[in-house]
């Protein structure tokens, strides 16, 4: 019986999911690597090669946009929405008649 107990748990796990672990870990508040991420050099052509054709390559703009505040290590992910309650939500409203 026990046995069955814990392979029925063990079918269950997945079903769970990553959410919790995800709340756990709080990942996304440590560096990430791609944020060191640079821009490279413009392909060099060596002589008697056509250049590639880059008149649809997409053009990234400049990023003039300030520099958002520091996330603090217990801030939530920003992948993760807010809860949300609305005030008063289980009264009811309105005059009796």
């Amino acid at each position: 019986m026990l046995i069955r107990l814990a392979l029925l748990s063990l079918a269950l796990l997945p079903l769970v999911g990553c959410q919790h672990f995800r709340k756990l870990a709080n990942s996304c508040n440590k560096p990430q690597v791609y944020t060191n991420a640079t821009s490279s050099a413009p392909i060099k052509v060596p002589p008697g090669i056509d250049r590639p054709d880059t008149h649809a390559a997409l053009k990234i703009p400049a990023y003039n946009e300030p520099v958002p505040p520091p996330r603090k290590p217990t801030d939530p992910c920003l992948d993760v929405p807010p809860s949300f309650a609305v005030p008063g939500a289980g009264r009811a409203t309105g005059a009796a008649g």
